[in-house]
């Protein structure tokens, strides 16, 4: 699967092997079950983050493992994304800190 990730003026097409996001299911349900207790969100604590923003929560990482290079991370966090939002169109990160302006157009 794809997800198209735009970073500034720069847009990618994240290739998420259909293996990598079922063998990581359950890294994903870890994922939501760390998120379940809450999350800060740039200058906001958010008690329960919505779907929405969960994966605003995950673009950011997805922001951070770019700027290393982290392909493999970047990779398992698209595929996250993919598996939460149906019919997602593409993913615009916000690079200003604020966690709650990046985009997800489904």
């Amino acid at each position: 699967m794809i997800l198209k990730l735009t970073i500034d003026d720069q847009t990618y097409d994240i290739d998420v092997p259909a293996q990598m996001m079922q063998e990581a299911r359950a890294f994903y349900a870890k994922m939501d079950s760390d998120m379940d207790r809450g999350w800060q969100m740039s200058r906001y604590w958010v008690e329960k983050p919505d779907q929405y923003q969960r994966c605003q929560i995950v673009a950011d990482r997805i922001l951070g493992a770019m700027h290393t290079e982290n392909r493999n991370m970047v990779a398992l966090m698209s595929g996250y994304i993919l598996s939460r939002v149906e019919h997602v169109q593409e993913i615009v990160v916000d690079t200003s800190g604020d966690i709650t302006l990046t985009e997800i157009v489904a």
